[in-house]
């Protein structure tokens, strides 16, 4: 006679460990709202956001901890703490979840949850609702590819309404339907996916609500003659899209404006236009300052890792090789284009091309000044790109030695918005989309010998950028919290 096999109690204990799990993360997301909501209180884990993530998006994050302490992070770990913050009336703040358990781990001597969490960020315990902040007007001019990532961003970060608020996009009408169009390209992204949210658009008063957010369409094709004043916008973040203008005295155009206080640019800057790089010298930024730019995607990604070498290493010269996604500004088949090599189909082509990133990283970085050389290649992928870092060291290191410095960096520097790591043998470029660090190591890819080490660098050249560029605006319009642990 057939018998029932016996139970395999090691399947049972497997199940139950994984709905154990899950019920600790949907208990944590009321806590995670709620926090963000009523206390302004940011959470993430090793940058990961957790801010209307599902029961799988949070497990997720905690399982990716292990590419940077080795262990897969449990919700056992970070429920008590966030339970302990949810009760102590916390002010706005950026908490890691993840670093902030490490820290717990290893220097909680004895204390619980609460006490731990009480002390760690007395800073703002007992704070809630003393911002005051109103909140400081962004303007988008231009809608392109950076433009509706910014946009994305902005609105996910609106909370209670204190800090940086997209009042507005600038365009060009293209069609008796253009703010339809507009409003389907922000709902929609063939690389992103689509948006998280609703989005709602009136044709009679140009406007999109997404998420609550009512978002002014303008059409303009003269950035001087804008009065953003008739909309209720005052004092005004301008962010210019367009690259069209790239030098103080063009983008200076916006400031004729009424209710425009300041611009950023996301391009590189000319001339005297401060190149910021958060994360590196942000601390430039003065009240003085009414035109910056944001770098480029490229500067963002390899300047933290540069600067983070050269602090334990030095470096005495080295090349940047960028392999970047296709763009924009190439022909989708062959066609004329005022640049040597772009006319060519950049679907169908690796292309050669020139980079600005190496000089753009001196600028950021001025004691890489003459150091470095770069060139590029545009290769048919339609976004997340590569910077192969060939560098001569002034100290001698190993392989071992140069990933472990870094994925300390990664976890434990002030860099750790900036700099990512992974050591999976099995990553490929999509693995990135998404990505809201400026780069990430792929620490299974680093060569060295001695004083010569290359290292690969991956970048979301649309998305990571455009987060960089939201801290850059976070830092310009002074709504930038206090981040934890620190």
């Amino acid at each position: 006679m057939w018998k029932v096999p016996p139970v395999n109690q090691k399947t049972d204990q497997c199940l139950g460990e994984w709905i154990d799990r899950e019920a600790l993360a949907e208990a944590m997301i009321p806590l995670i709202g709620q926090l963000y909501r009523n206390n302004k209180v940011v959470t993430s884990i090793y940058g990961r956001g957790l801010i209307n993530r599902s029961v799988i998006g949070i497990l997720k994050a905690h399982r990716f901890a292990r590419q940077i302490d080795d262990a897969e992070l449990s919700v056992h770990d970070t429920f008590p703490l966030l339970q302990a913050m949810s009760q102590l009336e916390l002010g706005a703040a950026s908490v890691d979840l993840g670093r902030l358990a490490v820290k717990f781990k290893h220097e909680g001597s004895g204390r619980s949850a609460e006490q731990f969490v009480r002390e760690e960020l007395a800073a703002v315990v007992g704070k809630q609702g003393s911002n005051g902040h109103q909140g400081a007007d962004v303007v988008l001019y231009g809608f392109g590819r950076i433009g509706r990532l910014l946009a994305r961003i902005l609105i996910e970060k609106t909370g209670g309404g204190d800090g940086l608020r997209l009042r507005a996009i600038v365009v060009r009408k293209g069609a008796e339907n253009d703010l339809v169009k507009r409003a389907s390209l922000l709902r929609r992204d063939s690389v992103h996916g689509p948006f998280n949210g609703t989005i709602t658009i009136d044709e009679e008063n140009n406007t999109i609500l997404a998420n609550g957010n009512l978002i002014q369409v303008i059409y303009s094709n003269d950035p001087t003659t804008v009065d953003y004043t008739a909309y209720g916008i005052k004092d005004a973040i301008v962010v210019d899209n367009t690259g069209k203008w790239r030098d103080a005295e063009g983008l200076g155009q916006h400031l004729k404006c009424p209710g425009v206080a300041r611009v950023l640019l996301t391009a590189p800057g000319k001339g005297e236009v401060k190149n910021i790089v958060h994360g590196i010298n942000h601390g430039l930024i003065s009240d003085e300052d009414k035109i910056l730019s944001a770098a480029s995607c490229t500067t963002n990604a390899i300047v933290p890792v540069l600067k983070a070498i050269y602090d334990k290493f030095g470096i005495v010269h080295g090349h940047v090789e960028t392999v970047h996604s296709y763009t924009n500004d190439q022909n989708l088949i062959d066609n004329f284009h005022k640049g040597n090599r772009r006319g060519r189909s950049a679907a169908l082509n690796m292309v050669i091309t020139e980079t600005g990133a190496a000089t753009a990283a001196a600028k950021a970085l001025p004691v890489l000044k003459g150091k470095l050389t770069g060139n590029a290649i545009r290769v048919p992928t339609p976004n997340v790109s590569m910077a192969i870092l060939n560098l001569s060291l002034e100290k001698a290191t190993s392989r071992d030695e140069i990933n472990e410095y870094l994925r300390h960096m990664a976890l434990h520097s002030e860099l750790h918005k900036q700099i990512d790591f992974t050591n999976s043998p099995e990553v490929v470029s999509t693995d990135f989309v998404g990505s809201r660090h400026a780069g990430v190591v792929d620490a299974e890819a680093t060569i060295c010998n001695d004083n010569r080490v290359v290292l690969y660098v991956w970048y979301d050249n649309e998305f990571g950028y455009s987060c960089q560029v939201v801290r850059v605006l976070e830092d310009v319009a002074g709504v930038n919290p206090p981040a934890f642990p620190r």
